[in-house]
């Protein structure tokens, strides 16, 4: 046997230039290394395409040319609900464990995260699973036309009939045996013209305030053209696509992820027009808003939940896929079903592109396949990262790919994937377990016709691994190297120079340079893991009262100044760019100017926690603590099952009800909302309608770093939000760390008005300089917390979220505010506790909030609030 596994390993073909080990743990427990030069992709031919890609944001301000433009991707999150027809019910494929089951903590990387970064590299991703979070949905189509506003335009060219069937929206709701929604409605088609002169708008009725994933749909025929016009319209900003509609006709196509309002507008809408370069036809079928909930029903029953946490097997269904694609078990097995069909669907999309010129099908290039997975398995010491592996399949179909590239391209991918996930946590985190590196019989890995493997992250069993995981800044780190690693497979495939794309900037603020010119102002982030990384310039996207973000302006320095419109509230966000592509965005930044107004406001965001749930360890017991501490998600997450019930270090290695970890099922289905990182926007709209103060606003490193003046501002609004200090966490976190202490003392000191809120403001504070900061500068004695909803005072009344909901983040738990005097209390909560402490004296005013302000539910009640607070905080003017 060692025999064979040790042959299996020397015939690998690995392509990278120069040196290097591939480790292979052999069946008996041994580690095997190999050291083998090799020549570029050891001579042989590789196909590429190099044709126009699927989907094109045309709008995008970074168009990179060093890193994943023109490549198609194949990506999913392991598993999803399945209905299980051997015991007639919906079930998860993995046990609840940590709060989570695999099913759904593998999203929380890929859709967030990864997928996000792959694009932002240029990328198309395409997953065999839904990736929108998002419950409603919405389809505009020319068969049925009750969601919304379809609406033909023929001021030339004319629509008419596509010859092809499509998708119809009737009798959806629900899908029976192996319906295909794609078989039963027409579609149309105009002679496409360099100018526009036809086109077709899609207004849906949007049920609910929200972001929402667009698909579209076509039909290809023999004289498709390569780049139809799709103009996303998202709260009256527009964003332009190219879509190549020779490829990936009859199934739903992504275009990206928008934001929109309730009801039918035309400030929400999508048009296709007729223009462009090439002679043919446009086609035209459907449009679709955000992805839903499941509608496959299996013996009768739906699974009840979002699309997004169902399996692969049945989105394919809803994506139009042959029944051969998903029910090749004929009804009978729907677990071994959804396996095979993610890279079934895979090949489907594939089939007939220069990659897999033989098989019938989409022909779209997928040049890659990449199945994302936790594992079982701890350490008996408890303590231990159990760590990641990687498979592939190299012995099937005489070892070569439907291009004919040999199948060890797959085993240099996972490689590379194990090594560098290894790199990316050490360098992170200072440890991670590199396992080992498996070339078996995968489905996964086996069926995909392009080089394909499986990263097991982590372990789902084991808590070390899943403490550091369920941290947002983890889930990150485990993104962005997946992301490198198919960066750079890919540009060794094709003999490609790459770059990686920047971390996102730091310490942003704006401030006013002169009258009514407002400055923009960040720093890069260095990655020191990647010198390509480093930006050669910015985007500044801008959003304007009630429109959404526009397309960005390009900024080649790390600032910018801009004139502002008076009486509007601005919002601003930050991305660098290089050629590898564009990072993700900074904090959301603020600015509202009155021409009439003498006084600045400064709001500073304090709120950059991102955290798992409280960590209990013990001798005895191990896990996650959700009713101390539910966490902070990055953004709006679905990845939890329900509350940890044992804790029980003794039950460690048992599965299921009795086991260590075993969790509940209450928040299954349930979206949860963390930080969005958009706070300093409900503040300043507060604000706003006072119409006499100026208001900017800065992150605390900005301020720590000197670049904003606090004297300059009559009044600093502080945003401590969910923030506060956990030894357990992977990144710290403080409520006013020591810095911020200092110079809001100062600034106070000189005459400064002071208003700060959160829900750890008090008792995040209990060393001996925080609780003089406490005491001297708010004001406030030490406190306990408590858990209320509603809040009186000030005249009125008032709820906080404070459950866990998709809305708004929840502050859960509250901090009492008891005053010292000559301090009093302004607010109480239902309990009579104190709520907010105000402080009146000769040379300032401050007012503290033991709860956050973005917290009150009500828009009405905010201003109200906020109001009282200014009158009393501006008594100069008094």
């Amino acid at each position: 046997m060692r025999n064979k596994s040790f042959a299996v390993c020397i015939i690998m073909l690995l392509f990278s230039c120069g040196s290097h080990k591939t480790v292979v743990k052999d069946k008996d427990g041994t580690f095997k290394s190999f050291e083998k030069k090799v020549d570029n992709a050891a001579n042989e031919k590789v196909m590429e395409y190099k044709g126009r890609q699927w989907v094109t944001n045309a709008s995008s301000l970074s168009q990179p040319t060093k890193g994943l433009q023109g490549r198609h991707i194949s990506l999913w999150a392991s598993h999803g609900r399945y209905f299980n027809n051997a015991k007639n019910e919906w079930q998860w494929q993995r046990p609840y464990l940590f709060c989570t089951t695999e099913d759904l903590f593998t999203q929380t990387i890929v859709v967030p995260f990864l997928m996000p970064m792959l694009e932002k590299a240029g990328a198309n991703v395409f997953s065999p699973r839904e990736r929108d979070w998002q419950t409603n949905e919405v389809i505009v189509d020319n068969d049925i036309r009750n969601n919304g506003v379809y609406k033909e335009s023929n001021m030339g060219q004319k629509w008419i009939d596509g010859g092809v069937s499509g998708f119809s929206p009737d009798g959806t709701e629900t899908l029976y045996g192996s319906a295909n929604p794609f078989m039963w409605g027409t579609t149309r088609k105009a002679q496409a013209t360099k100018i526009p002169t036809c086109s077709i708008s899609y207004q849906p009725q949007i049920p609910d305030d929200g972001t929402y994933a667009v698909y579209v749909s076509y039909p290809t025929i023999g004289k498709s053209i390569s780049d139809a016009e799709y103009i996303v319209i998202h709260k009256g900003e527009r964003t332009v696509f190219k879509v190549n509609q020779q490829m990936g006709g009859g199934t739903w196509v992504y275009l990206g992820t928008f934001d929109f309002t309730k009801g039918c507008s035309p400030n929400n809408m999508v048009i296709l027009t007729n223009a462009s370069e090439d002679k043919g036809f446009v086609t035209a079928d459907a449009v679709r808003f955000g992805g839903g909930m499941g509608n496959v029903s299996r013996n009768g029953l739906t699974s009840g939940l979002p699309r997004c946490l169902e399996g692969a097997r049945y989105y394919a269904q809803w994506a139009g896929a042959p029944d051969s694609i998903y029910n090749s078990k004929g009804g009978t097995d729907d677990y071994k079903d959804d396996i095979n069909v993610r890279s079934r669907m895979t090949n489907w999309l594939a089939g007939g592109s220069c990659l897999m010129p033989k098989a019938e099908g989409k022909s779209v290039p997928i040049d890659l396949s990449l199945a994302v997975h936790s594992d079982a398995g701890y350490n008996p010491d408890m303590k231990s990262i159990y760590g990641s592996l990687s498979i592939c399949t190299t012995n099937f179909n005489e070892g070569k790919l439907a291009s004919g590239l040999s199948r060890g391209v797959s085993m240099d991918f996972a490689r590379m994937l194990l090594d560098g996930l290894h790199s990316d946590m050490t360098a992170g985190y200072g440890k991670w377990t590199k396992r080992e590196l498996y070339d078996r019989n995968y489905s996964e890995t086996r069926v995909p016709e392009m080089p394909s493997a499986i990263i097991e992250t982590l372990s789902h069993q084991s808590f070390p691994d899943m403490q550091m995981a369920q941290d947002p800044n983890v889930k990150f780190t485990i993104a962005r190297s997946i992301y490198k690693t198919i960066l750079k497979f890919l540009s060794k495939l094709y003999d490609k120079q790459y770059v990686v794309a920047p971390l996102p900037p730091i310490s942003p603020y704006t401030k006013f340079a002169e009258e009514g010119v407002l400055e923009i102002g960040w720093q890069p982030q260095e990655d020191k893991t990647e010198p390509t990384s480093s930006p050669i310039q910015y985007i500044v996207y801008t959003a304007i009262g009630n429109n959404g973000f526009d397309n960005g302006e390009i900024v080649k320095e790390n600032k910018l100044r801009i004139k502002l419109s008076p009486d509007v509230l601005y919002s601003f966000k930050v991305t660098a760019v290089n050629r590898g592509g564009e990072s993700f965005p900074t904090e959301n930044l603020v600015a509202v100017y009155h021409q009439s107004a003498n006084k600045n406001i400064l709001v500073i965001n304090g709120f950059k926690r991102l955290s798992a749930p409280a960590v209990l360890e013990s001798d005895s017991l191990q896990g996650f603590d959700m009713k101390e501490d539910f966490g902070v998600a990055y953004g709006t997450t679905i990845g939890w099952s329900g509350a940890q019930l044992d804790f029980g270090k003794i039950h460690a290695g048992k599965i299921g009800s009795g086991g260590l970890g075993y969790s509940g099922n209450e928040l299954e289905g349930v979206f949860v909302t963390g930080n969005t990182f958009d706070y300093a926007a409900e503040h300043a709209r507060a604000i706003l309608p006072m119409g006499k103060y100026n208001i900017t606003s800065s992150s605390t490193d900005a301020v720590q770093g000197g670049k904003i003046d606090l004297n300059e501002y009559f009044c600093i609004d502080y945003i401590a939000g969910l923030e506060k200090y956990s030894p357990q966490a992977v990144k710290s976190y403080k409520s006013f760390p020591l810095q911020i202490q200092t110079k809001l003392g100062e600034y106070v000191r000189q005459g400064g008005s002071l208003l700060v809120s959160g829900a750890y403001v008090n008792s995040d504070m209990q060393s001996g300089n925080d609780r003089k900061f406490l005491r001297e500068v708010l004001h406030v004695d030490n406190g306990m917390q408590t858990e209320t909803e509603s809040i009186d005072g000030m005249g009125t009344n008032f709820n906080i979220y404070n459950e866990i909901n998709p809305q708004h983040y929840a502050a859960v738990k509250v901090d009492v505010m008891p005053a010292v005097k000559p301090a009093f209390c302004t607010l109480t909560y239902s309990n009579g506790f104190s709520a907010c402490v105000a402080y009146k004296g000769d040379v300032y005013r401050t007012i503290a909030m033991g709860f956050p302000f973005e917290c009150i539910k009500s828009d009405n009640k905010k201003e109200i609030i906020m109001r009282g607070f200014m009158n009393f905080l501006d008594y100069k003017n008094q």
